[in-house]
């Protein structure tokens, strides 16, 4: 009786913890210890518990930055540190003849403007930056250039200080790609190419069609670029957003 009484009180208090289901007890004597059976009914009742009623904690495990090694810095490269979002606008490699490469970058802070020259060993880590892009059109400038989401209608500006020299070459009502870090426009691009209309220039020599011979021209927006000597008022022509230069009549 003594070792009986043992066994059952045991089992019970092995079973019956903190929110699990009380158990039949089984009768020992005489018989095999049915352990299987047991499980199997507290596991039975269990699983019948309404959802919820036994809270289950999980722990997350923080996400971990997405990194990349220096030598991925090429330009055009977005990439954070101390979280500001740099861009490379110069990138170079430097082979030493004993030990490790280096990699040497200028970069723009896109939050500030400022431009830093930066070193890294080449198998460095970096932390790549969380940058989202969204489409935009242009709608007008009254002292900082405004933007309208196409899908939210929902307008914002930003600063002449992002945009750069692409402020020469914003259209009224065209697309525009604006990207975001942690919810701030800090970068637009522009279509490679757009087509303008020479608003001035002077004329050019009758019959001349060199392309190699040049003169300044006024676009109806207002900026100047370079153009072949043929080209006259009114003539649409194709221009590079991204060096100013003339590419070709439209």
């Amino acid at each position: 009786m003594g070792g009986t009484g043992f066994k059952r009180s045991w089992r019970k208090k092995s079973l019956s913890g903190a929110g699990a289901p009380a158990l039949p007890l089984i009768p020992l004597a005489g018989r095999k210890w049915r352990f299987h059976a047991v499980v199997a009914e507290w596991y039975t009742r269990w699983s019948q518990k309404p959802l919820g009623s036994d809270p289950v904690r999980v722990r997350l495990s923080p996400t971990a930055p997405k990194t990349m090694i220096a030598t991925d810095l090429k330009t055009g490269k977005i990439y954070q540190e101390n979280g500001q979002p740099l861009q490379v606008i110069k990138y170079e490699h430097i082979k030493v003849s004993r030990g490790s490469a280096n990699v040497k970058v200028r970069v723009r802070n896109l939050i500030t403007g400022q431009v830093l020259d930066k070193g890294y060993i080449a198998t460095a880590k970096v932390e790549d930056a969380d940058v989202q892009t969204k489409t935009a059109q242009y709608l007008y400038n009254d002292g900082s250039y405004v933007f309208m989401d196409p899908t939210t209608f929902e307008q914002f500006s930003i600063p002449k200080d992002i945009l750069g020299r692409l402020t020469d070459f914003l259209i009224e009502g065209e697309k525009a790609i604006v990207q975001y870090f942690d919810d701030r426009p800090i970068s637009v691009d522009l279509p490679a190419s757009l087509i303008f209309e020479v608003g001035y220039t002077e004329p050019g020599y009758k019959g001349n069609t060199v392309t190699n011979v040049q003169k300044e021209a006024i676009l109806t927006n207002g900026t100047v670029v370079k153009v072949p000597i043929f080209i006259k008022i009114g003539d649409k022509i194709k221009v590079d957003t991204r060096s100013g230069e003339y590419i070709s009549k439209a």
